[in-house]
Order: C-alpha cells, then structure tokens, then sequence
C-alpha cells in the first residue's frame, strides 16, 4: 500500500525534481505541497511549471496535524529548512530532508536526538549515494579492492548567477562550499570516516558578490590520508566535475562529469576477481539526476516500509554536516 506524503517548501534547488519523484511513485500518495511564502505559492500555482496542479496545503496545520501524512519530504530554502524540518520530527514524521542541514549545529543534533527517540527516520538528499558510479567506487573501497586508501579527490564546481549567489551568502558563511560540498563530504566520510584535522580557503575571485566565498577549497586530513574537495561558483559550462579515490593497491576515478558519469577509470596493481591489472574503463549506467531522485525515494519508502535498512545512519547524517561546518568555520577546530 502507498505510503501517503506531502512536500514542506519548494524554494531549494531540488524542490522539483523531489516532487516529480513522489508524483511519479507508485509507493507514494502525495497528499499536497505547504509553501508558507503566499507570494511564492501564489507565483507557482499560476504557472504551467512542475508545481502547475498540484494541491497547495492552506496551513502547517494541514500538513503537520494530518495523522495520515506519515512522511515528508523538506524541501525550503536553506536558511528556513533545519526549523522546517524540526517541526516535522516534533509532529511525529518521517523526514526526506534536502540538504545541508542548517548552519546551527546544536539546533541539528538536537533534531536528530529527537528522531532517535521517537524511532524517526531522516533521509539527507545526497542523490550522488544512489549513483552507480559512486556506489561502485566505494563498494570496491569497502572490499579492499583498492588497498589502503591515501587520497580523495572531488571537484565539484558549478555556474550560478549572482542573484543566486547573493541569496546563499545572505545567511549562511561558506558561500558556494556550504552549498555543495556536502555531496562529496558525504562520499569522503562514508569512506574514510572522521577527519582529524580539517582545514578551508574560501575565497571570493570573481568580485562579482564580495561577501560571497565563489572559489573554494576544503582540505580533510586523516591519519594516513586525505581528502580535498574544491568547488568554484562560475565555472564555464558544460562542468568537469570529477571524483578521484587513490589506493596503495589500486585507483579509480568517475570519469568527468560524474553527472551523468558513464564510465569508470579503474588501475590495479594486480589483477582483483574479473579485473586486470593495470588501466581499464568500466562502463555503468550513468543516472540522470531525476533517475537518483527517484532511487533515493525508493529506499526512503523501503525503510519506512520495514523493507531495507537504512543506507546511512543518523550518526552518519550527523557526521557529513559536522565536517562542513567544520570547513566553514561554524564549528571550530
């Protein structure tokens, strides 16, 4: 039987594409969408976009106070999402919850203690965990493949105009790092766990929004490894986004730009299973970002379903967003 869900905001960049998964769900029945900017609402209900018939919840109360509702997927901007998604937790539901987590760090594990305690579960809106690419690399990682693992590299760049750019940098220190680099924090300590050591330039190069840091660099150090993540906000487009993992026995590298991701360049000192030694190109699927929305629902529904297990632990969720705050210096060293 489908689960029944609504959709709290739609002002982050993934609002859409979470609300076409659910539409799309046979396991879902979306019960509506709460935008609590009337303005905003008012903007989406007139047009022929992807919120064009939906139904528009009238109150919190309608969303919040509905028993029936056991699941929500948090979907507001980044500066109103983290108490968004507490009241959700506080009225007893599950939480799809789009990322990051807010830049209060007591406020977030305070969340998390409280989904814990009522046996709630939240979902971060990593999609790049339900990519195969990056689920190869790092099932190779977890079964030794690869030796002992010395080095990440993730370059994660992107073009967004000012006015975006203005909107992060109105509330949230880390510019266009706090934006993105969880995705490949989440990948980074799936792998090789707390970072002992955690080190951030964030700079402004292009002049174009001063006070916002547009050309980024988060360096992650661990006791026989480490990590670098760098992001730039105005990256000339199509962008070469790239994901690296160097072993001592071994590497493999998501062949730019890891969105769509085609193919996998795998080295290996000597041959493993049904692989040679030396250079290859492992070919996968490839994901369209809607197909890893689509995946990430899926296993949300699983879980809520008694299904599956959850693929990360809330202490896992706990961990990417203390290690980026951590970089943007909200957390201090």
């Amino acid at each position: 039987m489908a689960i029944r869900m609504a959709q709290y905001g739609t002002k982050h960049g993934h609002a859409s594409g979470k609300l076409r998964a659910m539409q799309d769900s046979a396991d879902v029945e979306l019960v509506g969408v709460y935008e609590p900017d009337a303005e905003c609402r008012a903007a989406l209900e007139g047009t022929d976009g992807p919120f064009a018939g939906v139904t528009f919840l009238d109150s919190e109360e309608d969303l919040l106070g509905d028993d029936s509702i056991l699941a929500v997927a948090s979907e507001g901007l980044n500066a109103e999402s983290l108490e968004q998604t507490a009241r959700i937790v506080e009225a007893g539901k599950h939480v799809w919850y789009d990322k990051p987590a807010g830049d209060d760090w007591t406020r977030w594990k305070e969340v998390v203690q409280m989904a814990k305690a009522r046996q709630l579960q939240i979902q971060m809106g990593y999609m790049l965990r339900y990519h195969d690419g990056f689920q190869q690399i790092a099932e190779w990682v977890k079964d030794g493949m690869l030796g002992s693992i010395y080095s990440v590299r993730a370059h994660m760049s992107t073009y967004i105009p000012p006015a975006a750019r203005e909107v992060i940098g109105a509330s949230h220190v880390g510019g266009i790092f706090y934006d993105l680099a969880g995705h490949m924090l989440d990948q980074i300590v799936w792998l090789l766990g707390r970072p002992d050591r955690v080190t951030a330039f964030l700079r402004n190069d292009s002049g174009q929004v001063p006070d916002f840091s547009d050309n980024t660099l988060g360096v992650f150090e661990y006791e026989h490894a480490m990590a670098w993540v760098d992001i730039a906000a105005m990256e000339a487009r199509p962008m070469a986004r790239r994901y690296e993992v160097y072993g001592s026995e071994g590497s493999a590298i998501l062949v730019e730009p890891f969105e769509p991701g085609r193919q996998i360049r795998l080295c290996l000192e000597e041959p493993r299973g049904s692989y040679a030694q030396g250079e290859q190109f492992i070919s996968i699927e490839g994901p369209s970002r809607q197909t890893t929305y689509e995946r990430e629902l899926q296993a949300f529904v699983a879980v809520l379903s008694g299904e599956r297990s959850p693929d990360r632990t809330l202490d896992h969720e706990l961990l990417v967003q203390e290690t980026l705050l951590r970089a943007v210096g909200k957390i201090e060293e």
